[in-house]
């Protein structure tokens, strides 16, 4: 099998474990322009990669992510210039939505991507963690919704997954004030699931739970994101009538036949991708 290869990103698979590295180390991962779609395209590989049951996202160096590449913000203007303001308008609002998508396509994967935050993680790198599935950190990692700092209302989707992870008035004082939160604060306000002592620490935490869900039936595990991320933009009885849905096609599946199996021979199951 031949892994895709990236200017800003960096891909190994073992162990059907997926981990994709920010690597522009020499400006702290910041988001350029190649990152925005290269992750969108490493999430689409990760989704239809059969091997791969799980993805980790790091970043190469001091920090985790600096957020969106300064340098990009300021290509913007000639990009959209035009002499009509509809259409410069229209210009930028597509930017921003093709921006949008690229880390939606971390939920449009099927497989659960887990983020490893050390160092730094500011603004579009908030982002980015938001819309993954699990989030670990070093206990001296910053975050930092800081898009409130540079004049801009935060608009790749900080704003709309992060209540749903820490609730509305924590989002709220994050984001009208840009202060720095620590892995520690982060843990215990529900960002992260824990808070490790440092890098080695958490590697092998996120190690440990990437490889748990790796061994679970893959279908299945599939269906709880699809369900979990359903639910949380539904009412319940939405969600209910969904996952009844989903059962009804997917339920009678080699996976339930290998696990129930395995659970009354008292044997460690084995699946298919």
């Amino acid at each position: 099998m031949t892994l895709p290869t990236y200017t800003t990103l960096a891909i190994t698979l073992d162990d059907h474990i997926a981990h994709i590295t920010l690597n522009r180390p020499e400006r702290a991962n910041a988001m350029n322009e190649a990152m925005w779609s290269e992750l969108k395209a490493a999430m689409q590989w990760l989704d239809g990669e059969p091997t791969a049951r799980v993805g980790v996202i790091s970043g190469k160096g001091d920090h985790f992510c600096s957020g969106i590449d300064l340098n990009m913000l300021m290509a913007l203007q000639p990009r959209i210039q035009d002499d009509c303001q509809g259409r410069q308008a229209e210009k930028l609002r597509q930017i921003i939505l093709d921006l949008q998508d690229s880390l939606t396509a971390i939920e449009r994967c099927r497989k659960p991507v887990i983020a490893a935050i050390h160092g730094s993680c500011v603004g579009g790198g908030l982002d980015l963690i938001a819309a993954c599935d699990l989030r670990y950190s070093t206990a001296d990692a910053k975050i930092c919704l800081k898009e409130v700092d540079l004049g801009i209302v935060a608009d790749v989707g900080v704003l709309q997954r992060l209540p749903k992870i820490i609730g509305d008035g924590r989002t709220r004082e994050l984001a009208y004030t840009a202060r720095d939160v620590s892995g520690a604060e982060a843990a215990q306000m529900g960002l992260v699931s824990r808070a490790l002592p440092d890098r080695d620490a958490l590697a092998s935490e996120v190690r440990a739970v990437a490889a748990s869900i790796a061994a679970k039936p893959p279908l299945t595990v599939r269906g709880i994101k699809e369900n979990l991320l359903f639910a949380r933009d539904h009412s319940v009885a939405e969600g209910l009538n969904y996952v009844a849905t989903w059962n009804s096609a997917m339920l009678l599946s080699k996976d339930l036949e290998a696990a129930a199996m395995a659970m009354m021979m008292k044997q460690q199951p084995t699946f298919r991708d």
